[in-house]
This record gives structure tokens, sequence and C-alpha cells, in this order.
């Protein structure tokens, strides 16, 4: 009875691992080949639970996502001699199982060593026809389609669609980065005297506009002054005439005033005869005083 038991559980496991064996998951990220001897049986693609023999056939997986890897440090040369370093990105994605099996026996890293050199030479073919500013410009669009489209055809035998290249890094090779930089210092410099040449000689066109633009308020502002000025020595000279005209003693007066106002309390020293007409109204009781207005006189 035991023994019966006993063999009964070894036929149940054997079942178990027959069915267990017979069984594979494919998830949507990738896809799996079934070979039996060596030879493809076939592709799975889809999400879902399979069944393949037990034993005798085995599963190969593939990478249905979107696949990159990097070629850096890849020397090109432009069209004026000068050298660069490029690193690029190929974006590639597996659309062809059966043919990326046969080809490269599955493996991303077999199919890239084959895919280099054929990059490689692209980047140095696009480059060769272009400038060095070309990678820095609207063109660099325009090169990284050619490049792809150079690299399409390998990859497609290999069951590999290329998506895109992508050029991460162009740099000038060390031996003559530093050459460049002297020249674009030196140039950079020139550029600096230039500028700050250009800035003096501006300056002293409109240091020279502004001095112009000076004299000339100056004049016209001194020429406006002189008229004003004119103008109202001429009025006060016809008030003057008028008022000389309505009374001429007082007018005398008035003026002998102002001159005594403008003499005797400038500090100066003046010497003079008593007698003198400058002092005709400083006179004594016997002379002679201020007239009134209508011409008649007072003695003090």
């Amino acid at each position: 009875m035991g023994a019966m038991r006993s063999g009964l559980l070894i036929v149940l496991g054997g079942l178990a691992f027959l069915a267990w064996s017979s069984l594979f998951i494919v998830d949507e990220r990738e896809q799996k080949i079934v070979v039996r001897f060596g030879k493809i049986q076939k592709v799975v693609d889809k999400p879902g639970l399979y069944f393949k023999l037990p034993v005798f056939d085995e599963l190969v997986r593939v990478d249905k996502r979107v696949l990159f890897f990097n070629t850096p440090n890849k020397a090109v040369q432009v069209v004026d001699g000068r050298r660069y370093l490029v690193d690029a990105i190929t974006v590639l994605h597996i659309v062809d199982a059966r043919r990326f099996l046969e080809r490269v026996g599955a493996s991303l890293r077999r199919a890239q060593s084959r895919l280099e050199p054929r990059i490689e030479a692209a980047l140095r073919a696009v480059y060769g026809r272009r400038s060095f500013d070309a990678a820095l410009s609207k063109d660099r669009r325009a090169m990284m389609d050619e490049i792809a489209a150079m690299v399409r055809k390998e990859a497609r035998d290999l069951g590999i669609e290329v998506v895109d290249v992508r050029i991460r890094r162009t740099d000038l090779l060390p031996e003559v980065l530093k050459d460049t930089y002297e020249r674009m210092n030196a140039e950079r410099f020139a550029e600096a005297a230039e500028l700050r040449a250009t800035g003096r000689a501006r300056a002293a066109r409109i240091t020279a506009e502004a001095d112009r633009q000076k004299v000339e308020m100056l004049a016209n502002a001194q020429r406006e002054a002189e008229i004003i000025r004119g103008q109202g020595d001429a009025a006060r000279n016809a008030i003057f005439a008028k008022a000389f005209t309505k009374d001429p003693d007082f007018f005398a007066f008035y003026r002998s005033m102002k001159a005594y106002e403008k003499s005797l309390t400038s500090g100066a020293t003046v010497l003079m005869e008593p007698t003198s007409e400058f002092f005709r109204y400083f006179g004594n009781s016997t002379e002679k005083a201020l007239p009134r207005r209508g011409g008649r006189k007072e003695a003090q």
C-alpha cells in the first residue's frame, strides 16, 4: 500500500513537472521564440499563457521595447580638415525576432558590434561634407536623418528597425583643442578691442555734439537775455522820459538822490568842490531848496 502511494506521488510529481515545463508566459514587454533542436518553431509576440513541448523546446527571449546603445568617441573630419570626436546614440526596435535570432543569435551586444562600423562610416561621410558649424545649426536635424538612413539597411538585415540616431556631443580632439582655444581667445580680444574703439569714437561724437548744443543754447540764451534786457531798458527809459516831461524838477531831484545813494554808500572817498553842481540839493538856508511840483520853490 505504501509502495503504491509512493509510486502515485512520483507519477503525479512527474505530471506536474511536465505540465509546468510545457507552459510559458509572454508579457507585453517581450516576445519569445520557440526553438526545437536548433530550428525555430514559432515566434510569440502577444502577451498571454502558451504551451510548448517540455524538455525538447527551448525559449529565446527578445525585447519588444525601444532600445538604444551609445557610439562614443568616433573621430570625424569636416571639410576644412579639422578633426572632432563625436558621440552618437542609436535608438532601435527589434521588428523581426526570427531574423534577429538567425543573424546575431538574439544578442543585442552582437548586433551593436555589427552596426557600430556602419554608424561610424555614416558619421564620417555626413561630417565630411559639412563644416563644424553645421552640427550646431539647423542642419543638425538633417545630419542625424542622413546618418539614420545610412544605417537602416544594415540594421534591417538583422531584424532591427533604426528609429533615430542622435548626435550627443561634438568636441575637438585634445591635441587641437588648446590651439583652437587660443585662436578663439585672440579673436575675442580683437573683437573686444574693436568694440572699445567704436565706443570711444561714439563717445567722442556724442561729447562733441553735446558741446556744440551747449554753445548754441548758451548763445541763444544770451541773445534772448540781451533782447529782453534791451526791451527793459527801453521801457525804463520811456517811463523816465514820460516822468521827466511831467515834472522836470522832481525828475532831476530823483536822479540826484539815486546818484547820492550809489556814490556815498559805496565806501569810496569823493573829493569835490562844495559849490559843485553835484551838491546843489545840499545848500544852506540862504540857498534855494527843492522846488515843488508846478515850478514853485521854498526856502529851507
